[in-house]
């Protein structure tokens, strides 16, 4: 079973090599955060992911060689960017807190100002239909078979060398790709959005007709998942564009990377934990998880020591719409904060919003690539204005090469 999430005032002291009363210090200082413990003691906990970063974060100054070889693994900021930050246990997105965007913007809204900086830039980005590729309807016929994830891939590779204009890297060009290819996504999804109507609007009408709960609860979950900072797939999607390659192969390399089971396929590890559930009871389902040593999919986050706000947001929002049909999801979410102090991450959210919604397997994780695709475009935006090759340097630990004679 994983190390504990939390460590004592003794382990967390002993760990950074200071006594108890520096320690306290530095919860003083905002270094480190902590909670009281239930009971007559009233001892206090600390995240175990706080202590090492703070750690790191000492060691760095010491050998700056081997803190740039540890950045790329949940380390130090490596790259500028102002599209995202996480500050207080908050997720903004260029400087608006984006669990209020979720509840408040449409979409649409959201990608205009991940793009352009401009909540009100929508309207010139998505004021007509996207004029979408010309051979995008033979396209998306051809892909219709395919499970979500995969259609939306195949629409990419297959559309893509035949739209000439994504091959304009100018500022205003790449925005308006990037709203065209928003579009082609949703479609390529089920959705036919009509003249004016919202991406999320359209895409709750092809999956669920009867339900009219579900394009807002899509729209929430979409905004939610816009962006997160460097993951996997954004730095992917923003490397490829730091070649000069075209949106298209930006946001492919994004949603290849966020297939990946330690990036997306969470949330799809999460729906068969729910699916377990619902055979064996929430409780149950994590017992037995745990008593096997199987991972727990859904639960905790690096950067949210006291919760993923995102999570937080889409649950509520998921209560408010289904109720009852949500039980079973916090029935799990319940059993795992007990017996792992760790509570739901939007992997887990997404999960829910599939199982509360009905909706067919796999479109959890297609919630998750549409919406991120708002922020696979906005670092590929970057990227193109740096005009800078992301190229890191790799230490080389291999066999030594043969001398000549």
């Amino acid at each position: 079973m994983s190390a504990s999430p939390y460590l004592s005032a003794e382990e967390a002291a002993a760990l950074l090599g200071v006594s108890r009363a520096t320690l306290y210090a530095y919860v003083s200082r905002g270094l480190l955060s902590s909670q009281t413990l239930p009971g007559p003691g009233r001892q206090r906990r600390y995240p175990r992911e706080e202590v090492e970063r703070l750690l790191a974060q000492r060691s760095a100054r010491k050998d700056p060689a081997s803190a740039t070889l540890s950045a790329l693994h949940w380390g130090e900021p490596t790259l500028e960017s102002a599209i995202t930050l996480f500050e207080d246990g908050q997720l903004y997105y260029r400087g608006h807190d984006a669990t209020e965007l979720a509840l408040s913007a449409h979409l649409e809204q959201v990608a205009a100002l991940l793009w352009t900086g401009r909540l009100e830039a929508h309207t010139a980005l998505f004021g007509t239909a996207p004029q979408l590729p010309p051979p995008a309807a033979a396209t998306l016929e051809a892909c219709a078979q395919l499970p979500p994830l995969e259609r939306l891939g195949a629409v990419l590779l297959a559309a893509g060398p035949l739209d000439p204009r994504a091959y304009d890297l100018r500022p205003e060009a790449v925005a308006a790709s990037a709203a065209r290819l928003l579009g082609l996504l949703f479609r390529a999804a089920g959705a036919d959005p009509a003249a004016g109507e919202p991406l999320a609007q359209a895409l709750a009408r092809a999956w669920a007709p009867a339900d009219p709960a579900l394009a807002g609860v899509l729209e929430v979950a979409l905004i939610l998942c816009a962006d997160h900072e460097l993951n996997v797939s954004s730095f992917s999607a923003r490397t490829v564009a730091s070649s000069a390659a075209p949106l298209y192969a930006a946001l492919t390399a994004g949603l290849c990377a966020l297939q990946g089971h330690r990036h997306g396929g969470q949330t799809e590890r999460t729906v068969d934990l729910l699916h377990e559930a619902a055979a064996l009871g929430g409780r149950e389902a994590v017992a037995a998880r745990l008593r096997r040593g199987d991972p727990l999919p859904g639960f905790g986050h690096r950067l949210y020591p006291q919760g993923d706000p995102r999570a937080r947001t889409l649950l509520a929002r998921l209560n408010s719409a289904y109720g009852h049909a949500l039980q079973l999801p916090l029935e799990v979410a319940e059993a795992a904060l007990e017996a792992t102090l760790e509570r739901p991450n939007i992997d887990f959210a997404l999960a829910a919003l599939q199982h509360a919604a009905g909706l067919g397997s796999g479109l959890g994780l297609t919630v998750f690539a549409l919406g991120r695709t708002l922020g696979w475009a906005a670092h590929a935006l970057e990227a193109y204005a740096e005009n800078r090759l992301i190229r890191p340097r790799a230490r080389y630990v291999g066999v030594a090469p043969r001398q000549r004679r």
